[in-house]
């Protein structure tokens, strides 16, 4: 049971984001907080390993005693390294009640990119399962910084339950009292265009994320959630949901089986989901193919890569009783836009819509820009219909990325002085002067895009994925689009080969087409799709793989870069300009 959330003298309730775990503990203790599946029944059933959320509380009061007895208290960056469910929920949220911040690393970004990660967030602590200890003593230089480690079980059912029933309310550490302004968390973005980045969430962001999602989506307490991003599921407590952990390995989560997430959104009655288009898109197959529906499900947001118009179509048939939406944001702000199959132009090929601004939420189209911006002007906000770089503002919006000035000044743009950021030296106080100063900071979402005349966002692609020719500028989705309507082509990729600013664009098609003889024509009909529009009217030049590089936590977003740098070496088929 927790113990009483403090009083904030100026508020009145403190900002911590782990009260509303015990809130529902006290509120609705014996509803089912957390299912964890452990195998299969003799009726073939999945068998869960089920806490409610009286029991949840209590193995996060174990978890706060167990790390304040190893040393780790308010403000210590502790690196967690646990399996999804009931180990990285309790951990976390025991981390957010003795007022720790959590850093939350992808485990499939290549161990390259995790050291980097971890040398730059100099965490305190570790919090850990034995692979991960042992990595840290291999790497001993990296993790230098590490001063307490706490051994983490394996296993992906409770280790503490029988310790913590027997934890007395008055032993575990109280709620630590943290202000809105307070740092809660760094979460690392995937670094699917880039180096992975750490980004500071404060306890004030999270609650806004929480109330934003309630809103935008309308859900009730009570209801079933199965994330299929496992650091979904950590939003769950305070939205009063029921947390199905799937069978998903998040490091290769493209692998999982279908059949799985069926039958468990089946049997337990999941009336919510987030999954990536590439996992919805299997699961739909997979249904089809079957002559399944999911009548249960009320809602499936889908993110992580635009929606390809096949799923949104068969969207309508999968959820009779629901309905897909795919929510537009970031690591850096979610949700920033949200969009629905009733709203959707599945015939499009001028970009993908994501919907309108989420209450709260000011989105703004500049002129792009590669380099920083010091000040918003507003010479640099484009009219609607216009394609530039998508500005975002507002309460889930966040203002630095840890220990990075120069990333922080690339991706942020503040609506006041930063002279105050300019008097600190080092790298640390640069990012608190940041936190400070800018209250109404713009994050540069690093898409293209454009408003149309009913205030809808639309989505052209990343922009370090443009290609700029020496006739103008070509943006990913609007190309794709085109392609995307063959039949042969699973995935499109529009790349450029040269130098910026006289680029020739060529496209990267992923396909089972092998032969010579369809080659030839899989090219021509590519070509005569092209040329029926004015954007795809210049891509003369194909390529085709098998299977495309994506990041590991969605996979959806294509490495177009490194596509454009294998297609330098790799054979391509070329088709005369004029058909």
């Amino acid at each position: 049971m927790s113990s009483p959330t403090p009083q904030s003298p100026a508020t009145g309730v403190t900002a911590n984001i782990a009260r509303h775990l015990g809130l529902m503990a006290q509120s609705h203790p014996e509803r089912a907080a957390l299912k964890i599946p452990r195998g299969r029944t003799p009726a073939g059933q999945i068998d869960y390993l089920t806490l409610t959320f009286r029991e949840l509380d209590a193995e996060v009061a174990a978890w706060s005693v167990r790390l304040r007895q190893a040393g780790i208290g308010r403000n210590d960056r502790t690196l967690v390294m646990v399996k999804q469910g009931l180990p990285l929920i309790a951990s976390v949220f025991a981390l957010f009640r003795i007022g720790a911040v959590p850093v939350v690393i992808d485990p499939g970004m290549g161990l390259k990119n995790f050291l980097s990660c971890v040398r730059r967030s100099q965490p305190r602590a570790l919090l850990g399962i034995p692979l991960a200890q042992l990595i840290s003593r291999v790497f001993r230089g990296t993790f230098r910084p590490v001063r307490s480690r706490v051994s983490v079980s394996s296993s992906l059912t409770a280790r503490l339950s029988t310790v913590s029933a027997s934890i007395p309310a008055t032993e575990a550490p109280a709620l630590v009292n943290s202000a809105s302004d307070e740092l809660a968390a760094i979460l690392f973005t995937s670094g699917s265009t880039g180096a992975p980045k750490g980004v500071c969430y404060e306890h004030g962001m999270f609650e806004a994320q929480v109330r934003l999602i309630r809103a935008t989506y309308q859900i009730e307490p009570g209801e079933i959630d199965l994330p299929m991003l496992p650091i979904f599921a950590l939003f769950n407590p305070a939205l009063g949901m029921t947390t199905i952990v799937p069978e998903i390995d998040p490091r290769r989560p493209a692998s999982f089986d279908p059949a799985k997430i069926v039958q468990a959104i089946q049997q337990e009655g999941v009336t919510n989901s987030f999954g990536s288009p590439t996992l919805w898109t299997k699961i739909g197959d997979h249904c089809a193919a079957q002559h399944i529906t999911l009548p249960t499900l009320r809602r499936v947001l889908c993110a992580g890569a635009a929606v390809p118009a096949t799923l949104w179509q068969n969207s309508r048939t999968l959820l009779p009783h629901g309905r897909l939406h795919s929510p537009y944001g970031a690591t850096e702000c979610l949700p920033v836009a949200s969009v629905s199959v009733d709203e959707i132009e599945r015939q499009s090929v001028y970009g993908a819509c994501v919907g309108r601004p989420v209450a709260g939420i000011e989105v703004k189209i500049i002129a792009i820009v590669d380099g920083p911006i010091p000040r918003l002007n507003a010479e640099r906000v484009l009219p609607g219909g216009e394609v530039g770089e998508i500005i975002v503002r507002g309460p889930v919006v966040t203002t630095i990325y840890d220990a990075m000035p120069e990333a922080t000044a690339l991706a942020k743009i503040p609506d006041i002085s930063t002279a105050a950021v300019a008097e600190r030296q080092d790298d640390r106080s640069r990012d608190v002067a940041n936190s400070e100063a800018n209250t109404g900071v713009w994050h540069r979402m690093g898409d293209c895009g454009y408003l149309d005349a009913n205030g809808r966002l639309w989505f052209c692609g990343r922009k370090v994925e443009r290609v700029v020719t020496a006739t103008g500028t070509l943006h990913t989705e609007p190309c794709e689009q085109v392609f995307r309507q063959h039949p042969r082509a699973r995935r499109c990729a529009l790349i450029g080969i040269g130098e910026g600013g006289r680029q020739r664009p060529a496209l990267v098609v992923e396909t089972g087409v092998r032969n010579s003889a369809e080659v030839r024509t899989l090219v021509r009909e590519l070509r005569e799709l092209g040329i029926q529009y004015p954007h795809t009217k210049d891509i003369t030049r194909f390529y085709f793989r098998s299977v495309f590089p994506v990041d590991v936590r969605h996979n959806a977003k294509i490495h177009r870069l490194t596509l454009a740098h294998w297609a330098l070496t790799a054979p391509g088929h070329e088709v005369e300009s004029e058909v």
